[in-house]
Protein backbone atom coordinates (compact mmCIF):
# COMPACT_ATOMS: atom_id res chain seq x y z
CA UNK A 1 0.00 0.00 0.00
CA UNK A 2 0.92 3.65 -0.03
CA UNK A 3 0.75 4.77 3.10
CA UNK A 4 0.58 8.63 3.98
CA UNK A 5 1.70 9.81 7.13
CA UNK A 6 0.34 13.25 8.36
CA UNK A 7 1.51 14.80 12.07
CA UNK A 8 2.23 18.21 12.64
CA UNK A 9 5.91 18.18 12.73
CA UNK A 10 8.64 15.92 11.74
CA UNK A 11 10.94 14.67 14.71
CA UNK A 12 13.06 17.15 14.69
CA UNK A 13 10.98 19.68 16.54
CA UNK A 14 11.26 17.23 19.72
CA UNK A 15 8.25 16.52 20.28
CA UNK A 16 6.65 12.66 21.29
CA UNK A 17 3.63 12.39 18.78
CA UNK A 18 6.31 13.30 15.59
CA UNK A 19 8.92 10.52 17.35
CA UNK A 20 5.49 8.13 17.72
CA UNK A 21 4.41 8.94 13.92
CA UNK A 22 8.19 8.36 12.17
CA UNK A 23 8.26 5.09 14.62
CA UNK A 24 5.05 3.72 12.88
CA UNK A 25 6.05 4.83 9.57
CA UNK A 26 9.40 3.10 9.28
CA UNK A 27 7.65 -0.02 11.18
CA UNK A 28 4.78 0.15 7.81
CA UNK A 29 7.60 0.08 5.55
CA UNK A 30 9.70 -2.60 6.73
CA UNK A 31 6.55 -4.32 5.84
CA UNK A 32 6.43 -3.21 2.30
CA UNK A 33 4.28 -0.46 2.10
CA UNK A 34 5.63 3.15 0.66
CA UNK A 35 5.01 4.95 3.46
CA UNK A 36 4.91 9.37 2.70
CA UNK A 37 5.22 11.59 5.84
CA UNK A 38 3.74 15.05 5.13
CA UNK A 39 4.55 17.26 8.03
CA UNK A 40 5.40 21.08 8.32
CA UNK A 41 8.90 22.23 6.84
CA UNK A 42 9.89 24.06 10.06
CA UNK A 43 12.59 21.42 10.99
CA UNK A 44 14.98 19.41 8.52
CA UNK A 45 13.22 16.21 7.48
CA UNK A 46 14.48 13.27 8.20
CA UNK A 47 17.12 11.80 5.92
CA UNK A 48 15.60 7.89 5.88
CA UNK A 49 15.64 5.91 2.88
CA UNK A 50 12.70 3.90 4.46
CA UNK A 51 10.45 7.35 3.93
CA UNK A 52 9.25 9.78 1.49
CA UNK A 53 9.15 13.00 3.02
CA UNK A 54 6.74 16.12 2.00
CA UNK A 55 7.52 19.44 4.06
CA UNK A 56 4.49 21.79 4.10
CA UNK A 57 5.13 24.93 4.09
CA UNK A 58 3.62 26.43 7.34
CA UNK A 59 3.64 29.23 9.77
CA UNK A 60 2.90 29.17 13.36
CA UNK A 61 1.71 32.32 15.07
CA UNK A 62 0.80 30.60 18.46
CA UNK A 63 2.79 29.05 19.82
CA UNK A 64 4.62 31.44 21.75
CA UNK A 65 1.64 32.95 23.32
CA UNK A 66 -0.18 29.37 24.26
CA UNK A 67 3.06 26.82 24.37
CA UNK A 68 0.84 24.85 22.23
CA UNK A 69 2.81 24.11 18.09
CA UNK A 70 -0.29 25.07 15.73
CA UNK A 71 1.44 25.35 12.76
CA UNK A 72 -0.80 26.45 9.58
CA UNK A 73 -0.13 25.43 6.17
CA UNK A 74 -0.03 27.78 3.57
CA UNK A 75 -2.16 27.56 0.57
CA UNK A 76 0.24 26.15 -1.70
CA UNK A 77 0.54 23.23 0.84
CA UNK A 78 -2.88 22.71 1.44
CA UNK A 79 -2.84 21.73 -2.59
CA UNK A 80 0.59 19.67 -2.56
CA UNK A 81 -1.41 17.87 1.07
CA UNK A 82 -4.31 17.05 -1.12
CA UNK A 83 -2.44 15.55 -4.82
CA UNK A 84 -0.71 13.47 -1.62
CA UNK A 85 -3.88 12.16 0.10
CA UNK A 86 -5.08 11.62 -3.51
CA UNK A 87 -2.50 9.64 -4.44
CA UNK A 88 -2.65 7.65 -1.12
CA UNK A 89 -4.05 4.11 -1.03
CA UNK A 90 -4.61 4.80 2.86
CA UNK A 91 -4.08 7.85 5.42
CA UNK A 92 -2.80 8.01 8.88
CA UNK A 93 -3.37 10.90 10.90
CA UNK A 94 -1.71 11.85 14.14
CA UNK A 95 -4.00 14.02 16.64
CA UNK A 96 -6.96 15.96 15.78
CA UNK A 97 -6.07 19.25 16.44
CA UNK A 98 -3.52 20.12 14.42
CA UNK A 99 -5.14 22.02 10.89
CA UNK A 100 -3.41 19.47 8.84
CA UNK A 101 -4.62 16.53 10.63
CA UNK A 102 -8.33 17.89 9.78
CA UNK A 103 -7.33 18.77 6.05
CA UNK A 104 -5.70 15.33 5.82
CA UNK A 105 -9.10 13.83 6.91
CA UNK A 106 -11.80 16.02 4.91
CA UNK A 107 -9.51 15.20 1.53
CA UNK A 108 -9.48 11.83 2.73
CA UNK A 109 -13.44 11.76 2.87
CA UNK A 110 -13.00 13.89 -0.42
CA UNK A 111 -11.31 11.33 -2.52
CA UNK A 112 -12.49 8.27 -0.75
CA UNK A 113 -9.35 7.14 0.56
CA UNK A 114 -9.40 4.95 3.63
CA UNK A 115 -8.00 6.62 7.16
CA UNK A 116 -7.69 6.47 10.46
CA UNK A 117 -7.24 9.15 13.30
CA UNK A 118 -4.20 8.25 16.09
CA UNK A 119 -5.40 10.37 19.45
CA UNK A 120 -2.31 11.18 21.71
CA UNK A 121 -3.61 14.18 23.49
CA UNK A 122 -6.41 14.56 25.89
CA UNK A 123 -7.35 17.89 28.34
CA UNK A 124 -4.36 20.32 28.90
CA UNK A 125 -4.82 22.08 32.07
CA UNK A 126 -3.23 25.21 31.65
CA UNK A 127 -2.45 27.78 34.46
CA UNK A 128 -4.09 30.09 32.60
CA UNK A 129 -7.82 30.15 32.55
CA UNK A 130 -8.95 31.16 29.18
CA UNK A 131 -6.10 28.55 27.63
CA UNK A 132 -7.69 25.80 29.52
CA UNK A 133 -11.43 27.04 28.10
CA UNK A 134 -9.96 27.11 25.01
CA UNK A 135 -8.47 23.77 24.72
CA UNK A 136 -11.60 22.38 26.33
CA UNK A 137 -14.00 24.29 24.01
CA UNK A 138 -11.63 22.78 21.25
CA UNK A 139 -11.83 19.05 22.61
CA UNK A 140 -15.53 19.18 22.39
CA UNK A 141 -15.80 20.80 19.60
CA UNK A 142 -13.35 19.48 16.98
CA UNK A 143 -11.49 16.52 18.55
CA UNK A 144 -14.97 14.75 19.38
CA UNK A 145 -15.89 16.16 16.20
CA UNK A 146 -12.78 14.41 13.85
CA UNK A 147 -13.12 11.20 16.26
CA UNK A 148 -17.10 10.87 15.62
CA UNK A 149 -15.93 11.51 12.17
CA UNK A 150 -13.09 8.78 11.58
CA UNK A 151 -13.52 5.45 10.37
CA UNK A 152 -11.13 4.04 12.95
CA UNK A 153 -10.13 6.09 16.13
CA UNK A 154 -7.22 4.54 17.98
CA UNK A 155 -6.07 5.89 21.22
CA UNK A 156 -2.08 5.26 22.44
CA UNK A 157 -3.19 5.68 26.25
CA UNK A 158 -5.95 4.57 28.18
CA UNK A 159 -6.19 7.42 30.03
CA UNK A 160 -6.92 9.71 27.21
CA UNK A 161 -9.19 6.97 25.66
CA UNK A 162 -11.19 7.29 29.12
CA UNK A 163 -11.11 11.74 28.64
CA UNK A 164 -13.16 10.73 25.13
CA UNK A 165 -15.42 8.22 26.72
CA UNK A 166 -18.85 9.46 25.70
CA UNK A 167 -17.95 10.26 22.04
CA UNK A 168 -20.08 9.02 18.88
CA UNK A 169 -17.60 6.46 17.30
CA UNK A 170 -17.69 5.12 13.67
CA UNK A 171 -16.29 1.71 14.86
CA UNK A 172 -15.16 0.34 18.21
CA UNK A 173 -12.31 2.55 19.13
CA UNK A 174 -8.90 0.54 19.74
CA UNK A 175 -5.89 0.95 22.45
CA UNK A 176 -2.63 0.59 21.02
CA UNK A 177 0.33 1.79 22.98
CA UNK A 178 3.30 2.95 21.23
CA UNK A 179 6.16 0.81 20.53
CA UNK A 180 10.24 0.78 21.58
CA UNK A 181 13.08 -0.07 19.96
CA UNK A 182 14.25 -3.14 22.21
CA UNK A 183 17.85 -3.11 21.15
CA UNK A 184 18.45 0.61 21.37
CA UNK A 185 16.71 0.93 24.87
CA UNK A 186 17.24 -1.82 27.33
CA UNK A 187 19.10 -2.07 30.31
CA UNK A 188 22.54 -1.28 31.22
CA UNK A 189 25.45 -4.28 32.57
CA UNK A 190 26.76 -3.02 35.88
CA UNK A 191 30.26 -2.01 34.17
CA UNK A 192 28.35 -0.18 31.26
CA UNK A 193 25.96 1.74 33.24
CA UNK A 194 29.05 2.86 35.85
CA UNK A 195 30.86 3.91 32.60
CA UNK A 196 28.10 6.00 31.69
CA UNK A 197 27.86 7.59 34.97
CA UNK A 198 31.70 8.50 34.84
CA UNK A 199 31.70 9.91 31.27
CA UNK A 200 28.22 12.04 32.47
CA UNK A 201 29.63 13.06 35.05
CA UNK A 202 27.27 11.33 37.23
CA UNK A 203 28.16 11.42 41.39
CA UNK A 204 27.02 8.20 42.94
CA UNK A 205 26.14 10.03 46.20
CA UNK A 206 23.74 12.71 44.25
CA UNK A 207 20.43 11.33 43.05
CA UNK A 208 20.53 11.74 38.89
CA UNK A 209 16.98 12.91 37.71
CA UNK A 210 16.38 13.08 33.98
CA UNK A 211 13.82 14.87 32.13
CA UNK A 212 12.79 14.35 29.39
CA UNK A 213 10.39 16.34 26.66
CA UNK A 214 9.66 20.03 25.22
CA UNK A 215 10.59 22.80 27.12
CA UNK A 216 6.95 23.89 27.08
CA UNK A 217 4.33 24.92 30.59
CA UNK A 218 2.44 21.47 30.43
CA UNK A 219 5.68 19.35 30.64
CA UNK A 220 5.91 20.96 34.26
CA UNK A 221 8.75 23.01 33.69
CA UNK A 222 7.68 24.79 36.61
CA UNK A 223 7.56 22.06 38.73
CA UNK A 224 11.16 21.15 37.47
CA UNK A 225 12.24 24.53 38.87
CA UNK A 226 10.82 23.71 42.16
CA UNK A 227 11.93 20.42 42.70
CA UNK A 228 15.59 21.47 41.66
CA UNK A 229 15.74 24.62 43.71
CA UNK A 230 13.84 22.60 47.30
CA UNK A 231 16.46 19.53 46.55
CA UNK A 232 20.23 20.98 45.55
CA UNK A 233 21.76 17.46 46.53
CA UNK A 234 20.17 16.18 43.66
CA UNK A 235 21.03 16.90 39.88
CA UNK A 236 18.50 17.31 37.36
CA UNK A 237 19.14 17.18 33.79
CA UNK A 238 17.47 17.99 30.70
CA UNK A 239 17.10 16.80 27.11
CA UNK A 240 14.77 18.92 24.72
CA UNK A 241 14.25 22.47 23.81
CA UNK A 242 10.91 25.31 23.57
CA UNK A 243 10.52 28.66 24.82
CA UNK A 244 10.85 27.99 28.22
CA UNK A 245 14.76 28.57 28.97
CA UNK A 246 16.20 26.02 32.44
CA UNK A 247 19.16 28.09 32.28
CA UNK A 248 17.59 31.39 33.17
CA UNK A 249 16.46 29.50 36.50
CA UNK A 250 20.51 30.09 37.88
CA UNK A 251 20.34 26.65 39.55
CA UNK A 252 23.67 24.74 40.22
CA UNK A 253 22.25 20.95 40.12
CA UNK A 254 20.33 21.59 37.01
CA UNK A 255 21.90 20.66 33.65
CA UNK A 256 20.45 21.95 30.04
CA UNK A 257 21.35 18.82 27.64
CA UNK A 258 19.61 20.19 24.61
CA UNK A 259 18.24 17.74 22.15
CA UNK A 260 19.61 14.77 21.79
CA UNK A 261 20.15 11.68 18.92
CA UNK A 262 17.99 8.24 19.72
CA UNK A 263 21.39 6.35 20.40
CA UNK A 264 22.57 9.21 23.10
CA UNK A 265 19.27 10.04 24.71
CA UNK A 266 19.27 5.55 25.31
CA UNK A 267 23.05 6.03 27.12
CA UNK A 268 21.24 8.66 29.56
CA UNK A 269 18.44 6.37 30.72
CA UNK A 270 20.89 3.71 31.53
CA UNK A 271 23.15 6.24 33.39
CA UNK A 272 19.92 8.38 35.42
CA UNK A 273 18.70 7.72 38.36
CA UNK A 274 15.33 7.90 37.43
CA UNK A 275 12.52 10.00 34.95
CA UNK A 276 10.74 12.69 36.27
CA UNK A 277 8.08 14.23 34.03
CA UNK A 278 5.27 16.08 35.96
CA UNK A 279 3.48 16.58 33.04
CA UNK A 280 -0.69 17.09 32.28
CA UNK A 281 -2.80 16.37 29.51
CA UNK A 282 -0.61 13.74 28.26
CA UNK A 283 -1.02 10.27 26.63
CA UNK A 284 1.16 7.60 27.73
CA UNK A 285 4.49 9.74 26.61
CA UNK A 286 7.17 7.49 24.71
CA UNK A 287 9.90 8.30 26.85
CA UNK A 288 7.96 6.95 29.22
CA UNK A 289 8.01 3.91 27.84
CA UNK A 290 11.52 3.62 26.74
CA UNK A 291 12.61 4.56 30.33
CA UNK A 292 10.65 1.32 30.90
CA UNK A 293 12.77 -0.62 28.47
CA UNK A 294 15.85 0.80 30.07
CA UNK A 295 15.14 -0.02 33.42
CA UNK A 296 14.78 3.74 34.91
CA UNK A 297 12.47 3.82 37.66
CA UNK A 298 9.88 6.63 35.95
CA UNK A 299 7.97 9.81 38.55
CA UNK A 300 5.45 10.91 35.90
CA UNK A 301 1.94 12.46 36.52
CA UNK A 302 -1.55 9.99 37.10
CA UNK A 303 -2.66 10.77 33.63
CA UNK A 304 1.04 8.61 32.55
CA UNK A 305 0.79 6.76 35.05
CA UNK A 306 -2.65 4.84 34.64
CA UNK A 307 -2.30 5.11 30.77
CA UNK A 308 -1.57 1.42 30.50
CA UNK A 309 -3.36 -0.49 33.20
CA UNK A 310 -0.93 -3.48 33.59
CA UNK A 311 2.39 -0.93 34.34
CA UNK A 312 0.62 1.39 36.66
CA UNK A 313 2.01 -1.10 39.60
CA UNK A 314 5.52 -0.13 37.99
CA UNK A 315 5.31 3.37 37.82
CA UNK A 316 5.05 6.37 40.55
CA UNK A 317 2.05 7.80 39.56
CA UNK A 318 1.95 11.48 41.54
CA UNK A 319 -0.98 14.30 41.79
CA UNK A 320 -0.13 17.11 39.62
CA UNK A 321 -1.53 20.54 40.18
CA UNK A 322 -1.02 23.21 37.29
CA UNK A 323 -0.96 26.00 39.08
CA UNK A 324 0.61 25.06 42.13
CA UNK A 325 4.46 23.88 40.94
CA UNK A 326 5.62 24.16 44.83
CA UNK A 327 3.00 21.51 45.53
CA UNK A 328 3.28 19.17 42.96
CA UNK A 329 7.73 19.31 43.35
CA UNK A 330 7.09 18.63 46.89
CA UNK A 331 4.72 15.52 46.06
CA UNK A 332 7.54 14.28 43.74
CA UNK A 333 10.14 14.98 45.75
CA UNK A 334 8.42 13.05 48.58
CA UNK A 335 8.11 10.20 46.49
CA UNK A 336 11.28 9.92 44.66
CA UNK A 337 13.32 10.02 48.66
CA UNK A 338 10.72 7.46 49.95
CA UNK A 339 11.56 5.09 46.97
CA UNK A 340 14.35 3.05 45.45
CA UNK A 341 15.66 4.47 42.30
CA UNK A 342 18.38 3.01 40.21
CA UNK A 343 17.90 -0.08 37.64
CA UNK A 344 14.23 -2.08 38.19
CA UNK A 345 14.55 -5.44 35.90
CA UNK A 346 10.83 -5.87 36.15
CA UNK A 347 9.99 -2.08 34.00
CA UNK A 348 12.18 -3.81 30.98
CA UNK A 349 10.82 -7.27 31.57
CA UNK A 350 6.84 -5.31 30.99
CA UNK A 351 8.13 -3.31 28.38
CA UNK A 352 9.86 -5.83 26.25
CA UNK A 353 6.73 -8.37 26.46
CA UNK A 354 3.97 -4.78 25.99
CA UNK A 355 5.12 -2.26 23.56
CA UNK A 356 6.13 -3.49 20.06
CA UNK A 357 6.45 -1.63 16.94
CA UNK A 358 6.54 -4.39 14.61
CA UNK A 359 2.86 -5.84 16.40
CA UNK A 360 1.29 -1.98 16.00
CA UNK A 361 2.52 -1.94 12.49
CA UNK A 362 0.83 -5.32 11.76
CA UNK A 363 -2.19 -4.04 12.96
CA UNK A 364 -2.42 -0.84 11.00
CA UNK A 365 -1.31 -2.63 7.90
CA UNK A 366 -4.53 -4.83 8.48
CA UNK A 367 -7.15 -2.55 10.11
CA UNK A 368 -6.19 0.01 6.53
CA UNK A 369 -6.82 -3.16 4.55
CA UNK A 370 -10.28 -3.76 6.58
CA UNK A 371 -10.92 -0.26 6.19
CA UNK A 372 -10.29 -0.22 2.46
CA UNK A 373 -12.18 -3.63 1.79
CA UNK A 374 -15.62 -1.78 3.79
CA UNK A 375 -14.79 1.32 1.57
CA UNK A 376 -15.45 -1.05 -1.12
CA UNK A 377 -18.17 -3.18 -0.53
CA UNK A 378 -19.59 0.19 0.35
CA UNK A 379 -19.18 1.51 -3.13
CA UNK A 380 -19.89 -2.14 -5.25
CA UNK A 381 -23.01 -2.00 -2.93
CA UNK A 382 -23.90 1.31 -4.04
CA UNK A 383 -23.66 0.80 -7.18
CA UNK A 384 -25.66 -2.20 -6.91
CA UNK A 385 -28.90 -0.68 -5.72
CA UNK A 386 -28.77 1.77 -8.36
CA UNK A 387 -28.97 -0.66 -10.82
CA UNK A 388 -33.24 -1.15 -12.05
CA UNK A 389 -34.79 -4.16 -10.43
CA UNK A 390 -35.74 -5.22 -13.68
CA UNK A 391 -31.89 -5.25 -15.13
CA UNK A 392 -30.70 -6.58 -11.66
CA UNK A 393 -33.10 -10.09 -12.34
CA UNK A 394 -32.75 -9.92 -16.24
Amino acid sequence: MRILIVSAFYEGHGGGIEVVAGAMARALARRGHECRWAAAAFDSPPDDPLLTVIPLAASDPLERWTGLPMPLPTRSARRALEREVADADAVIVHDALYASSLLAARYARRHGKPWLLVQHIGAISYRNPLLRLAMASANRLVTRSLLARAPQAVFISDAVRSFFAGARWAKEPALLFNGVDHQLFRPATDRERARLRKRFQMQDARRQLLFVGRFVEKKGLAALRDLAAANPRWNLSLVGSGPIDPNAWGLGNVQVLGRKDRAALAELYRAADALVLPSVGEGFPLVVQEAMASGLPVFCGLDSATADPRAAGLLHGIAVDPTDSTLTAALFAEAIASNEVGPDPRLAAHAKSAYDWDSNALWLERSLHELAASRSNARRSGSLNRIPEAARSA
